[in-house]
């Protein structure tokens, strides 16, 4: 095999992976800002968590049997689905893993038994959303649809306020739909008193980078439309950012109008709980950007 085809083909592994991590990230996030997972996941015993990864290959296997979250298809290949479904659940375990991490659920203290039983609970609806990448987000235009939403982004790039409204409409529906579901709850009072400085800006990162992973780089629909697509913060870095901003305020203003935060609570408090809840908004938000 030439160097050129090793390239392309860990090119196109890593896409798939990227692709699968995005699609996790969709699924998985909301379920992670659930405590009693978390409790679950402490007292649940060796049986169950081995019963529980039984029943996520199964449902995992039929899913990349049908789709999988790689762009390229091995329709009838009952092997191929098997090392896909291993490599599904290997991202759920590695995506649920980083944001307990984030979230300070998992620390240097936390048991080895605990550590597991709660990576294994809260990787089920990852590894969910990574076989369910492709099937739900995935670019099903044709080639000749595609030439065509090219032409339209191509006569309307002169109106550059509509786009950027549409996108910020968009982020800011989806943002608000996830918040809405995390925000009334008290996990992040809870997570927000137990973070730092420097934990926040480690949650920033990790929200930025992820929002853009899912618009820009997993190869999920529409993308290439995205790139050509013209406004006031079109470009990648800057759309990713002012969409993250707008998840920001989409989460403050759940978490006042759910009476979490009130106006005599202190600054830091507001700051801390709204970085705190832009992680699942600026994902909601990146989504919410995908369905337009």
């Amino acid at each position: 095999m030439s160097t050129k085809s090793q390239q392309n083909v860990w090119k196109n592994e890593i896409n798939d992976i990227i692709r699968g991590g995005c699609g996790g990230f969709l699924f998985g996030i909301p379920l992670l800002y659930t405590m009693e997972v978390w409790w679950i996941g402490s007292l649940v015993k060796p049986q169950l968590i081995m019963m529980a990864i039984a029943l996520m290959f199964i449902v995992v296997y039929l899913l990349n049997y049908t789709e999988g979250f790689r762009k390229r298809r091995y329709t009838g290949l009952a092997h191929q689905a098997v090392i896909d479904t291993v490599e599904a659940i290997a991202i759920g375990l590695a995506c649920s893993t980083f944001v307990l991490l984030l979230l300070r659920e998992l620390t240097p203290e936390t048991s080895l038994k605990e550590s597991l039983g709660k990576i294994i609970f809260e990787s089920v609806p990852f590894a969910l959303g990574v076989a369910l990448a492709n099937q739900f987000l995935g670019d099903t235009k044709n080639s000749n649809a595609q030439g065509q939403e090219t032409d339209r982004t191509t006569k309307n790039k002169g109106d550059e306020l509509h786009a950027t409204f549409a996108d910020l409409g968009a982020t800011l529906i989806g943002a608000t739909v996830i918040a809405f579901n995390i925000a009334p709850t008290d996990e992040i009072i809870m997570l927000a008193a137990a973070t730092s400085p420097p934990w926040e800006l480690v949650m920033i990162a990790s929200s930025l980078l992820i929002s853009y992973g899912i618009v820009f780089q997993a190869g999920f629909s529409d993308q290439q439309k995205r790139r050509q697509q013209k406004g006031i913060f079109q470009r990648p870095s800057s759309e990713t950012i002012m969409s993250y901003l707008v998840s920001l305020l989409a989460g403050a203003f759940m978490l006042w109008f759910f009476q979490k935060l009130t106006f005599s609570d202190p600054w830091t408090m507001w700051l801390d709980c709204t970085l705190m809840l832009g992680l699942p908004a600026s994902i909601g938000g990146a989504a919410g950007r995908l369905a337009i």
